[in-house]
Formats: structure tokens, sequence, C-alpha cells
């Protein structure tokens, strides 16, 4: 009962003085709303990236010629330097991986355009010449009709599965499974529409993404675009060992020197998420230190308001300890004043700090989220602010002389 009436008349006087009260909290809300506003741009970019980066199945990685991910460290030069992987490298390596459960190769040809008598799309769809395999490592799913399979890949057939948004566009009010369409002059039958996936790689619109036979790919556009090869196995167990075999396998098929470095990179969605949290780091930890150093200069704001307002209250004390407060009741009150207004200070910082980052975080279209780890993190940082720096303060109340209290003017 005696906490609550403390709490009670500690509330009174942050009333009492709203001016200097709000002025007081707004170093919190300002080094909160840092801290929160940044945490909450990063989970939501975090979520995005995760689901984006998702475009591999499960314990699938991939082997390429360029690296997934560019950190600023790599030698671009020699990068640009290597050797297309070719389809040749792809069969060879598919014979010698037999513990593996999928291995498929996709091409990829982009800045094309595909026509239905009247309709036509506008030039900026994606074709991939895929091998079957390519299709459940990539989580490629057809929802109508069927995928490419190998009979089609052996006689490269004129066949194409279309991305769902160019069926809608070209097919909007009948069934395009059988149809002919037409791209660069060429026809193709199509055989299916693709299940577009939430995302794709980074956010990537996968409605414009079409697939036809690697063989077909190569036939009509050449070979001169290097392949992409996807490996994967039943269990997480196996995955560490096809890398390593799928590794040796590369360098030996394209003759790379012991001591050199691998001509290819291999990804997979853990390794890419790694690599991109390893380069916003810096980025992080940038933002919470002017975050906690905001809520430095607040604490000692608090302490020093809290203080002014010791004094101004001299007589107030006096009078409260002459009619049989203690100095525990003191030090409790104004204890409570400063934790209340780190408090409120954080809940109004928190509230702005969350709106402000999920607006910014739209605006590279991520998915809106809420930190709740942060959350709770600015909470507790409020409450040990206030009563870190409103210690002193409430020590220098409740150590005051009742009597020389109450002789103050």
């Amino acid at each position: 009962m005696r906490l609550i009436e403390t709490s009670k008349v500690a509330l009174s006087a942050l009333r009492s003085n709203k001016l200097r009260s709000t002025l007081t909290m707004v170093g919190i809300i300002v080094g909160i709303f840092s801290i929160i506003s940044i945490s909450t741009v990063i989970a939501m970019l975090q979520t995005s990236i995760e689901e984006g980066v998702s475009a591999l199945g499960k314990n699938t990685f991939q082997i390429q010629k360029w690296p997934a991910v560019g950190n600023g460290t790599q030698n671009w030069a020699e990068i640009r330097n290597r050797k297309d992987i070719t389809y040749d490298d792809y069969t060879r390596l598919k014979d010698m991986l037999f513990d593996a459960k999928y291995v498929g190769a996709e091409q990829w040809n982009f800045g094309r355009k595909i026509s239905f008598r009247n309709k036509e799309t506008n030039p900026n769809i994606s074709v991939c010449g895929a091998t079957p395999d390519a299709f459940p490592n990539n989580d490629w799913y057809a929802k109508e009709g069927r995928a490419v399979n190998q009979n089609d890949v052996d006689r490269a057939e004129r066949v194409i599965c279309l991305g769902s948004s160019v069926a809608e566009l070209l097919f909007e009010f009948e069934d395009p499974i059988g149809k002919e369409v037409k791209m660069d002059g060429n026809k193709f039958r199509v055989i299916g529409v693709m299940d577009s996936k939430a995302g794709g790689m980074f956010g990537r619109d996968q409605g414009n993404d079409n697939y036809i036979p690697i063989t077909t790919m190569q036939a009509l556009y050449g070979d001169t675009r290097s392949i992409n090869i996807t490996v994967s196995v039943d269990t997480k167990e196996e995955y560490d060992d096809i890398i390593l075999q799928a590794e040796g396998a590369m360098r030996t098929i394209r003759k790379v020197p012991p001591a050199a470095a691998n001509d290819f990179d291999i990804y997979s969605n853990e390794s890419v998420l790694l690599q991109i949290n390893e380069m916003t780091e810096g980025v992080r930890l940038g933002a919470y230190v002017i975050g906690l150093i905001a809520l430095l200069a607040a604490g000692v704001g608090i302490m020093n308001i809290m203080l002014v307002s010791v004094t101004e209250r001299t007589r107030e004390i006096g009078i409260r300890k002459a009619i049989g407060a203690r100095r525990r009741n003191i030090l409790v009150q104004f204890l409570v004043e400063a934790i209340t207004l780190c408090l409120l200070g954080g809940i109004v910082g928190i509230i702005f700090g969350l709106g402000a980052g999920n607006f910014a975080g739209s605006l590279l279209e991520a998915t809106a989220t809420i930190p709740m780890d942060w959350v709770l993190v600015g909470v507790v940082l409020c409450v040990i602010i206030g009563v870190i720096f409103g210690t002193y303060p409430a020590f220098k109340a409740a150590n005051l002389d009742p009597i020389e209290a109450l002789r103050y003017e």
C-alpha cells in the first residue's frame, strides 16, 4: 500500500510539471526511436531476404560461374575471365554424382517477347532452358499441364511452360494448354502453366519466367551463356558430403590445378544469408551505437532534470518527512518518477520507431514486421536508464535533512 501511495505521489508530481516531463522524455524518445526504427527496417529486410533467397529447394545447392552475392572483395576481372559452365560439364557431373537425388541444369535468356494471336507481352520476359531435374531443385511446379520432361530435352522439342503472369495476359479467357505461341519468330506448343511462388530470388516476380528444354534453348540461342547446375539430396546428413563431391568433380572436369582457387562458385540458401548478414553487420552495429549514445545523453539529461526537481521541491520533501515519510519512501518516489519518464518516452519512441521503420521498409517492398526482441530490449533499456540515472537524484532527495528542507525558500 505504501508503494502504491508513493507511486501515486510520483505520478502526480509528473502531471503537475507536464512541460518539464515532456522535454525530459524527448531524449529517450529519440534514442529508442533510433534503435527500434533501424531494427525494424533490418528485421523487415531480413525476413524478405530469407523468403526471397530461398529460391532453391530444401537440401539443394547451385554451381555457377558468378558469385551469388558480391561483397566487394572479389577480383571481378578474374571472375569475368572464368570459363563458362557448359552443358557437357553438367552431363559429366551428373554421371559422377550418383548419390545425389537430382542434378539439374538451367540456362537463362532475358528480354524476350511472347505473343499469341493479337496479344503480346512486353519485352521483359525471362526464358529458362532447363532439364527435368532443375524443376524440383528450384521448387518450380506446373499448376496446369506438365513441366519439361527428358523426352523434350532429348529431342529438343519446341515446347514451353508459361509463367502465370504471361498465361493470364495471353490466355485471359481460354485454356493455354496445347496452344501455340511465338517467341522471336519461333513457334512453341504450350505444355504447362507454372505455379508462381511468392517472391523468388530477392522478391523478383516469377510470373514472367517461362521454361523450355535446355537443348531447345541452345539450338535457338546458342551456348554462349554459362549454365547453372543445381544439386539436391534427400537428407541434411548427405548435404555436406555431396557439396564436397561436387566441388572435387567440377575441379576435375574443368581441369583446375591443385593449388588454384575454384573457377566456379557454389551457393546455397544458407551461404547467401550468411554473406548478406556479414555485409549488413556494420550498418546494424553503427545504428545501435548511435541509438545507445542518444540514450546515454538522454539519461544524463534525466539526471540533471531530476536534480533540478529535487532542488525545487526541497520544501515539499521536508514536509513529507516531517509528517512521517521515510527515506525509502522518498527514494522510491523519485526512482518511480525517473523510470516512468523513461518508460513513457520509450513507449512513444517504440511506436514511432515501428511506424517509421515499417514505412521505410515498405518503400523497399519488404515484408512488414515487428521485432519483438528489440521492443523488449527497448523497454528494458528504459528501465535500466531510469534506475541508473535516477538513483543519484533519488538518494540526494532521500538524504535531505527535514529541518533544513523545511527552512529552504
